[in-house]
């Protein structure tokens, strides 16, 4: 295969990564990582750090619009930032020493708690009581919505703030934005409505990645012949999927898209047992 033909490839693959992961809420890089490693051969350290820069790239594309409509919880998400960056450059020194067969594994479990967390039932509720650790560091907001602005309250910081970590963590090993354990912790945990929760985990989502991503740089990680269409190709793909979800019903897609990424799933931890990578 020639280099063109390669590049051309990986980066409609990387389109319709971007386009999928766009309409169904999990991101690119849970597509983009499987398709490097399983499809085309790629050292999964490479895969992620491609992966991560398309995270950084998707994220700040995404996120500025949610920004000015005033749903995004900017001071929340700065706080919370705290957690997913140490979390995130832990995860990054970790992933230079764990094999990269225990990485497999570990982004097939990520996989499929994301496939899951993807058919859960969402918290539409807005609190009108919330914790003093909230109020003290004022992360209490608000947000429009056709009916005008619904104001709402945080309890459970602590946990948010400890699983925040672990989700940094996960996205410095991984590459990925662990957008399902940022819901989690804002959704299930502080009891955020799932338009915020999901608005601010997309703000944090550029953050996280660029912490992990300066050690991936600093490791030599990243080839430009693999990031650059690929970032390229997931900025399209999520373009197009932002404009489509408008026109359409995601619902279905996403259970299409869960047994599919239930499948790759299982195709990264078979391989991973039977050190593959």
């Amino acid at each position: 295969m020639t280099i063109l033909t390669f590049t051309l490839i990986l980066l409609a693959g990387a389109y319709l990564a971007g386009l999928v992961g766009s309409l169904t809420g999990l991101g690119g890089g849970v597509v983009v990582i499987p398709l490097l490693t399983l499809v085309f051969q790629v050292d999964i350290r490479y895969a992620i750090g491609a992966a991560l820069l398309a995270s950084i790239a998707n994220s700040s594309g995404a996120a500025s619009a949610y920004v000015k409509e005033g749903i995004t919880n900017i001071r929340l998400g700065m706080f919370l930032e705290i957690a997913t960056t140490i979390g995130a450059v832990i995860g990054a020194v970790l992933a230079v020493y764990t094999p990269t067969n225990t990485i497999a594994i570990l982004f097939g479990v990520i996989l499929l708690f994301s496939a899951a967390m993807t058919l859960r039932r969402k918290n539409q509720e807005a609190l009108t009581e919330g914790s003093k650790l909230a109020d003290v560091l004022k992360l209490n907001n608000s947000y429009p919505t056709k009916d005008g602005e619904v104001h709402y309250k945080l309890k459970n910081v602590g946990a948010g703030f400890s699983i925040m970590t672990v989700a940094g963590v996960l996205s410095g090993l991984l590459g990925i934005g662990s957008g399902a354990l940022k819901v989690l912790a804002m959704d299930s945990a502080m009891r955020i409505p799932f338009k915020v929760s999901t608005t601010t985990s997309n703000f944090m989502i550029g953050v996280t990645a660029a912490a992990s991503a300066v050690v991936y740089l600093q490791r030599g990680y990243m080839d430009p012949a693999i990031a650059f269409p690929v970032v390229l190709g997931v900025l399209g793909g999520a373009f197009t999927g932002s404009k489509l979800l408008t026109r359409m019903d995601p619902k279905v897609l996403k259970y299409i898209f869960c047994v599919a990424i239930t499948f790759v799933a299982a195709e990264m931890m078979y391989n991973g047992f039977n050190h593959k990578f």
